[in-house]
């Protein structure tokens, strides 16, 4: 299982318990309390965005740190070689 799909379905799971909770919150006259369910669970869907993000800022800056550390490699090869 990729870290996509491992991480999309933990948040499924967590939205989907919160909403469960503020439904049942709402059914005893529990509004606010429901609210601030429905809040966190929209908390951790823009948390999962913003760590989504991090990872594919993280690849792509490992993908140019490999291509610097390669390029440098060639370089000592090259003088080494001369």
């Amino acid at each position: 299982m990729s870290t996509y799909a491992f991480t999309r379905a933990v948040t499924v799971f967590a939205v989907g318990f919160l909403l469960l909770n503020a439904v049942l919150l709402v059914m005893i006259d529990r509004i606010v309390w429901a609210a601030v369910f429905v809040g966190v669970a929209l908390l951790a869907v823009l948390g999962w965005f913003w760590f989504r993000r991090a990872m594919v800022e993280l690849a792509d800056a490992r993908k140019e740190m490999k291509r610097e550390v390669e390029l440098l490699r060639d370089l000592l090869h090259t003088h080494h070689k001369e």
